[in-house]
């Protein structure tokens, strides 16, 4: 095992459990105590865990993991549901998209739409679709498609989820409009609506919903039901949520109820 995964395996041991022991990591990496004592310490040099006396535990209950290593979980269901999003964006409009590993897969299943084309803005000289986005990463993958016209927010980098934050991205945001807003969340609940871990991050992603014409939440169904510490928005402001099929018929009723569009793929 490359080192590389052996961190992205730890990474997610850590936050599924909260803490491990370097006996228990090894025994599950099938790998030497030693090399996850080494793991643990370059991991807590990054500042993405906290050593402890014969272990590591997570830095507190708003512990995120870094977008870089949270590529692979749920890989599969998140390009069934970037699809499924895709399609529902109709051509020529204005989409925005919030950071994230699941918007990211819509970004790139709307790259690779035939009827949006490849060869840059029709003879209208509109463009086959606006991208609003405070992503860096999303934004970087979509430049050098010429059908799209890309509008990336000002801000502030967060490294975690390499979006942008803060007053230079609200600045942009109030002065736009689009047609609908893709939601990456780490949590979406009846009760207590869309969720991110970041409090300024969240705060962006609410003005992006309040600009859109109908908005959409992008989210796997292990996120659905949670919790998390900063609100993006009620339940009641989105249209429709995309998941999986693996979303619990109870859950998806409760949703709709709330006057939520399900779509599970």
């Amino acid at each position: 095992m490359s080192r590389d995964a052996r961190w992205k395996a730890l990474l997610e041991l850590l936050v599924e459990r909260g803490r491990l022991d370097v006996e228990e990591a090894a025994a599950d990496l099938a790998v030497s105590a030693a090399t996850i004592r080494r793991d643990f310490d370059q991991l807590a040099e990054q500042q993405m865990l906290v050593r402890t006396r014969g272990g590591a535990v997570v830095h507190g209950v708003s512990y995120e993991l870094p977008l870089r290593y949270k590529t692979a979980r749920h890989a599969s269901e998140k390009q069934r549901i970037a699809k499924a999003v895709a399609d529902l964006v109709a051509p020529g409009e204005a989409v925005g998209l919030t950071g994230g590993t699941t918007t990211t897969e819509v970004a790139r299943a709307l790259a690779v739409r035939g009827d949006l084309g490849s060869g840059g803005t029709g003879a209208s000289g509109s463009p086959a679709l606006t991208i609003v986005t405070n992503a860096l990463n999303i934004a970087n993958e979509l430049a050098v498609r010429p059908q799209f016209k890309i509008v990336l927010t000002g801000g502030v980098a967060r490294p975690q989820s390499y979006e942008l934050v803060g007053p230079l991205a609200d600045g942009v945001l109030s002065q736009i409009t689009v047609d609908v807003a893709v939601l990456g969340v780490v949590a979406f609940d009846v009760t207590h609506g869309a969720a991110a871990h970041d409090e300024a991050e969240a705060a962006i992603n609410r003005l992006l919903c309040e600009r859109a014409e109908r908005v959409v939440v992008a989210a796997d169904s292990s996120k659905l039901g949670q919790r998390a510490f900063a609100r993006i928005c009620s339940a009641e402001s989105v249209d429709t949520l995309v998941t999986d099929s693996a979303v619990e018929r109870d859950m998806a009723r409760r949703f709709e109820e709330a006057g939520v569009r399900v779509i599970s793929v």
